[in-house]
């Protein structure tokens, strides 16, 4: 049993380590420009469009999307990507349409973080005003030694509502301007396509 949590432990630390993951992604991903390459092969046209969906409602494999959102997680989101379509000919208006399909569902993934977005910063507006409220009402009250009953309710509603807007300052706003700016990443991404 010793022996399997060394070697576990041995793998976590190999594995984890900056230097292992920065040499994984050069030789994975970047080229000599310093931009990422993925590359995506398609056998037929089947494996790139959804099935289910014909003329106008064509979509794209939700494969596809899972596809590039993995490949791209590991890589930082200042790097301009190539999404390389190889392995079927596709004629120029499924090529458009592919294209398409790619900036549409990337924009639409950008406005919904956008509007999480802007609903994080007003619930952290409305929590900073309410603990200022809930504050001043704690030191109004603690002046006053009639109201020795509220003092408890109003010292833990400030510090509830402070906590909570700067948690969700630094931990929820961080990340969603994270998750933005992986979303634009893509929405702005170089399609090529080779047979």
């Amino acid at each position: 049993m010793n022996n399997i949590k060394k070697k576990v432990k041995e793998k976590i630390k190999v594995y984890s380590d900056e230097k292992y993951l920065e040499g994984y992604i050069k030789t994975e991903f970047l080229t000599d420009d310093g931009k990422a390459d993925i590359i995506l092969n398609v056998n037929d046209r089947d494996e790139l469009f959804d099935s289910k969906t014909r003329g106008n409602q064509l979509e794209l494999c939700d494969d596809i999307y899972d596809y590039i959102d993995e490949k791209t997680s590991m890589l930082n989101n200042d790097v301009e990507l190539d999404l390389d379509i190889m392995g079927i000919k596709l004629d120029n208006n499924d090529k458009e349409r592919v294209k398409h399909l790619l900036n549409e569902h990337y924009a639409i993934e950008l406005y919904k973080k956008q509007r999480k977005y802007k609903k994080c910063k007003k619930s952290i507006l409305r929590l900073f005003i309410f603990g200022i409220i809930f504050l001043l009402a704690y030191t109004f009250i603690a002046l006053h030694p009639n109201f020795d009953l509220f003092i408890e309710i109003f010292g833990f509603l400030f510090s509830f509502t402070l906590w909570q807007a700067f948690e969700l300052l630094f931990f929820d706003l961080r990340d969603i301007k994270r998750e933005r700016e992986a979303i634009t990443q893509k929405l702005i991404m170089n399609i090529y396509f080779e047979e």
